[in-house]
């Protein structure tokens, strides 16, 4: 046997008879109601997969830190306030699901862990990230959303394999010059955050496809959001843009553009050279005056609210 899946059997305790079960290679306990795992859980030593998804623990036992095989481990939708430096060991983890807890920081042995490609860190109470996640180069997904970041630090550019990174739902008021290092990054998702502006560097993301900033403070983009060559879907509702780069133009795949919410007064520029356009929102701006252009949009068959 090496497979135990015991999700959503509303267990208050978990008593299996884990030395019957040296061969288990996975474990789903997720969905129940346990307080505990057994300290003898670190006895499974073939274990690669631990999966302890929405319970009621607040701590794991110390020898959970000494299953160096595992390579997947989600303790997420519990109630952890921290984690140990010990997570450090588990140097083999390939993902890493620590969301919907309660955490305020974050052990720099994270820092250990070099072959994570996957780190979900959703839905805390993190205000800062420990400097040490700058040597996860193997990272392809990182979700930091729903806690208090006030800044993403400059060492995010490091991060130089992230494929998608999400923030939306924190504090955040700038983007460091460094986010332009993404050269593979292909979705970056920043809603509801406190951006005021975009570093000019945002125009290096040449493999970006989704982009995504409604809800923040834009007053104006910067012209170079025009090398986006690759950008099919662009977010900017509820923001507070006054006018847009003629640059915006040179976006040749750009198939969604959602301008809901700004202030805009006037379109200068001409938006119908893009032709993979399919929807353009324009509504609840302050516009006065709607160009020809728009309805060469309609007459190919791009949807156009105004």
């Amino acid at each position: 046997m090496t497979v135990l899946d015991l999700t959503g059997k509303q267990l208050t305790s978990f008593s299996e008879s884990l030395d019957k079960l040296m061969t288990l290679e996975e474990i789903f306990l997720d969905d129940n109601r346990l307080s505990s795992i057994p300290e003898r859980i670190g006895r499974l030593k073939n274990l690669k997969s631990l999966s302890l998804y929405q319970n009621e623990l607040t701590s794991l036992p110390k020898s959970v830190w000494q299953l160096t095989n595992l390579q997947t481990l989600n303790i997420s939708a519990n109630h952890f306030a921290s984690v140990p430096d010990e997570i450090g060991n588990l140097t083999n983890l390939h993902m890493l699901d620590l969301g919907h807890n309660a955490l305020t920081s974050l052990p720099e042995s994270l820092g250990n862990l070099t072959n994570l490609t996957f780190l979900y860190l959703s839905d805390n109470h993190l205000t800062a990230l420990p400097r040490s996640l700058e040597k996860l180069h193997n990272l392809i997904y990182l979700n930091i959303t729903d806690n208090q970041l006030a800044a993403l630090p400059e060492w995010i550019g490091k991060l130089t394999n992230l494929v998608e990174l999400r923030l939306y739902n924190n504090l955040v008021a700038s983007l460091p010059d460094s986010a332009g290092q993404l050269q593979n990054l292909k979705e970056l998702h920043v809603m509801n955050n406190k951006l005021e502006s975009l570093p000019a560097t945002i125009g290096d993301l040449t493999s970006l496809k989704k982009l995504g900033l409604q809800g923040n403070r834009l007053t104006a983009l910067p012209a170079p959001v025009g090398n986006l060559a690759n950008l099919t879907d662009l977010d900017l509702r509820n923001n507070r843009l006054t006018s847009l780069p003629e640059t915006l133009a040179n976006l040749k795949n750009l198939r969604q553009l959602d301008l809901r919410a700004n202030k805009l007064v006037l379109l200068s520029v001409n938006l119908a050279e893009l032709k993979n356009l399919e929807k353009l929102d324009l509504r609840w701006n302050k516009l006065t005056f709607y160009p020809e252009w728009l309805q060469q949009l309609e007459q190919r068959g791009c949807t156009v609210f105004t």
